[in-house]
């Protein structure tokens, strides 16, 4: 393959990274949830939950017992690799792995976040406190209330309580939320993916919703 295909390539890949289906319409769509779009929110949000629960009981036993080392960092990239190479079929593996992957990361952040930018390993830990919280309250949310409305509000709500940064990281929950529900209505969920690539989805989503909101 030419040099110029691969630069094509990898411009082509940027930019769909940056590109979204759905509208602003959407984007800001309140109208009532299908019951597929309703059961893979939910799950979407437990899964996401209990990652996070994972990654934080990962640093703090890095905190605690000094658990991150080469061995977590080897299973960290194992986990992530086997994830992408295992069926989508296999659910029961891959959200296992999926949880390995999240605590073995969590041991390992300590590490690098030491080395590089030392910053003390009780700070990280304090700094997971209020998302995992906040993902637990917009679960809790999601079985007590069916109105989008509502369940976004809720966790709005929750968010501003604790500080104006974690508010914007809800605020995005909410958009990546809109997407999930925008993307039920063509087919299956793969809620382990969805919940892997939470972080990795964020530049392009806030981007692009930023981009419509900006145009409309």
């Amino acid at each position: 393959m030419k040099f110029s295909d691969m630069k094509l390539q990898a411009m082509n890949a940027v930019r769909a990274y940056f590109v979204r289906s759905w509208t602003v319409e959407d984007l800001m769509n309140n109208g009532e949830m299908t019951q597929h779009a309703y059961a893979s929110l939910k799950t979407v949000y437990l899964t996401l939950s209990f990652a996070m629960w994972s990654f934080t009981s990962g640093s703090f036993s890095h905190w605690i017992w000094e658990a991150g080392g080469r061995f977590t960092v080897l299973c960290s990239v194992a986990s992530l690799l086997c994830l992408y190479l295992i069926s989508p079929l296999r659910v029961r593996t891959r959200v296992l792995l999926l949880m390995i992957a999240a605590f073995s990361i969590g041991a390992s952040i300590g590490i690098f976040t030491k080395y590089f930018f030392e910053i003390d390993q009780v700070l990280v830990v304090c700094l997971l406190a209020p998302p995992i919280l906040g993902i637990g309250f917009i679960w809790s949310e999601s079985l007590l209330a069916r109105d989008r409305s509502e369940i976004y509000l809720a966790c709005m709500f929750y968010s501003w309580a604790v500080c104006i940064v974690f508010a914007l990281f809800m605020g995005y929950v909410v958009v990546y939320s809109q997407e999930i529900l925008y993307d039920a209505r063509f087919g299956e969920i793969n809620f382990v993916n969805r919940t892997l690539t939470v972080f990795f989805r964020l530049p392009g989503i806030v981007v692009y919703a930023a981009r419509l909101c900006l145009t409309a």
